[in-house]
Parts: structure tokens; sequence; C-alpha cells
């Protein structure tokens, strides 16, 4: 049954057509754990971390002329700046939505998260990279290599206090899923960036370590070098696990399974829907889901029934807390809406196919 279309009822029963200025989106209701450790404090603590760890780490480099030692400031320093970016993409995805943005800004993290997984590779692992090379080629000799195991335990410390914080944040958020399905479908890249980033300096540290010890040793200053090319290698793996995840939610990924069953099953429970034919949802930013649902209503309801109707589906939806700001629902059979479903893949088929 139609009642005059899709309707936005985040704002009153806005038809969709509207251009005024759309609600602040909701956010998500965070658990005990992550009520304590949000992700805007995990990143400061990385930063004020990485900061510290980059200047000692850059004047025991600069005495003792270690490869590895300079490999790792410099990772420090990425990390540094990597931090505030996403402190920037945290504060532009706060914007309220405008008439320009009538969604807001969430995707806006999402972009400067992808850079910074762009800066991870074209910074961190290529200056590595080059360092290493350039150090085996032409290797020199250690200075004061006391100090250079001074710093890194130093380093290792704050760096391991870092990552705790980041750790337990992760965990609180990833619910009942394992740690790699969590990462593959978090939609907060903020937490995990920052917990991969301090995972690669820890394993970086431990290549460096390695890298010095082997290179007095042996003397062989060329080692030094060696553990610089293992660091980039680190970090590289590091960027492109981090930019495919950022991609994804850049181009758009729908939510959660959990968001999409909820929807369906509040619209089911409706004493005035008929059927529940389906939803289509895409992440808008970490705290932030667009839903568009389609369901049919009972024959002989009139429009300010189903309008009625339409209200107790999103208030219940909002009641949830997932994170669903908009809500579209759309009146039509279920037959009308598989056949729109159908249309919409074959013209993706048709879109994917002329581009090969």
């Amino acid at each position: 049954m139609n009642a005059g279309g899709a309707r936005d009822h985040s704002n009153g029963g806005r038809h969709r057509g509207d251009e005024s200025t759309p609600p602040h989106p909701p956010a998500l209701e965070p658990s005990r754990d992550s009520r304590k450790i949000t992700p805007r404090r995990v990143v400061y603590v990385a930063l004020a971390g990485n900061l510290a760890i980059a200047m000692i780490k850059l004047l025991a480099a600069a005495i003792t002329s270690s490869s590895a030692m300079l490999s790792e400031a410099v990772h420090s320093l990425v990390d540094t700046v990597n931090e505030l970016l996403l402190l920037y993409g945290l504060r532009r995805a706060d914007k309220r939505p405008d008439i320009s943005h009538p969604f807001g800004y969430g995707r806006e993290f999402y972009f400067w998260s992808f850079i910074v997984a762009l800066s991870v590779f074209a910074l961190g692992a290529g200056v590595s990279l080059y360092e290493g090379v350039d150090h085996w080629r032409h290797p020199v000799p250690m200075d004061w290599p006391v100090l250079n195991y001074l710093v890194l335990i130093a380093s290792f410390i704050c760096e391991a206090a870092s990552w705790k914080v980041g750790f337990r944040a992760f965990r609180s958020s990833k619910g009942g899923l394992g740690y790699m399905d969590a990462f593959r479908v978090s939609k907060d890249p903020g937490t995990f960036i920052v917990l991969f980033e301090d995972s690669a300096a820890l394993i970086g540290l431990v290549i460096a370590a390695v890298g010095i010890s082997c290179a007095l040793i042996f003397h062989q200053p060329k080692y030094d070098g060696v553990a610089s090319i293992g660091i980039g290698l680190v970090l590289a793996v590091s960027s492109i696990l981090l930019a495919r995840e950022t991609k994804g939610l850049l181009i758009g990924e729908a939510a959660l399974p959990l968001v999409r069953d909820s929807i369906l099953r509040i619209a089911t429970e409706d004493p005035d829907v008929q059927q529940a034919n389906g939803v289509l949802t895409i992440q808008m930013g970490p705290n932030q889901v667009l839903a568009a649902l389609s369901a049919e209503f009972h024959d002989g309801l009139n429009t300010q029934q189903i309008e009625l109707c339409i209200g107790r589906i999103e208030a219940a939806i909002k009641a949830t807390n997932l994170g669903v700001a908009i809500v579209f629902i759309k009146p039509q059979t279920a037959e009308t809406w598989r056949r729109r479903v159908a249309e919409l893949a074959s013209s993706q088929h048709r879109m994917s196919g002329g581009s090969q």
C-alpha cells in the first residue's frame, strides 16, 4: 500500500526531497568499558606517547648513527602526524549536517583515516626501506650502542602502555566477534588504526633491537640496515591492511547485520505492518547509519494511520541506540521490492561490466 512514497522521519516526518537541515546524528550507546576509553582518548594517548618517543629516538639516532634507530624515529614521527590527522578527522566528522551535506560529515573521518594509511606506506615504510638499503650499501659503525638499548627499552614501555589503552577500547567494542573479524567489520577506524600502529611499533622495536645486537655481536654495521628494511616491511604490510579496510568505509559499506536485522524485526513486530520486505543500509560515519526500509502495510489503513505506524517504527529504531540517524520508509508490496532490488543488481552488473 502506498501513501505518497518514501518519507524521512528523522525530523518530524519530512519528505525525502526536503532540503532543510536534518538533526544531529545520535551516537552509539557505548559499553561499560568504552564509556571510559573513547576513540578520541585512544588517539590522544597515542599522540602524546609517539611525540615523546620520536624526540628521544631522533636524539639517539643522531648520537649513535644507527640506521634502525633513525627508522624508528621516522616511524614515530609519522605516527604522530597520523594521530593529528585522525583528531582533525574526528573534529570534522562532528560537524552538524547542513544543506550542502544533509547527512552530515561522518565520512570525512573515513577520508582522513585513508590518508593515514597512505602516509604510513609513503612516509614510514618508504623512508625506512630507503634508509635500510642505504645503510646496507654504506654501513656506518655505531657509537654509544648502550644508548640505543636504553631508548628502545623506554620506547617499548611507552608503546606498550599506548597499545594497552587501544586494545582495551577495541576489545570493548568488538562484542562476541573474534579480533580479526572485528577488525574487518569495524565501522570506527580510529581505534583499530592506533592499535595497528602501536602493534607495528612494538614489532619494529624488537626488530631494531635484534638488528643492533647483530651489528655489535658480528661487528657488521650492515645488520643495522637490515633491521631498518625489516621495519619498513612491517610498516608496508600494516599500511596495506589499513588502506584496504578504510577504503571500503570511504566508498560506502552496509551497516552491521545486527543493525539490519534489528530494523526488520522492529518493523515486523508492528501490528499495522503486513510484511517487512527488506532494508538497505549504508554507514555514513562511525556512529551514523542511513537506512531505507521497504514495508507492506495492511489493506484498509488510511494515510494518517500509516504515518502513525511509520512514526512508531522510527521511534523504536532510534531507541535501539544502533546509530541509525535517518530512516526512509517506503510503503510497497513485496513483489515491487524484489523487482527494484533486481533492477538495482542488474544496473550494477552492467556498470561493472562496462568498466572492465
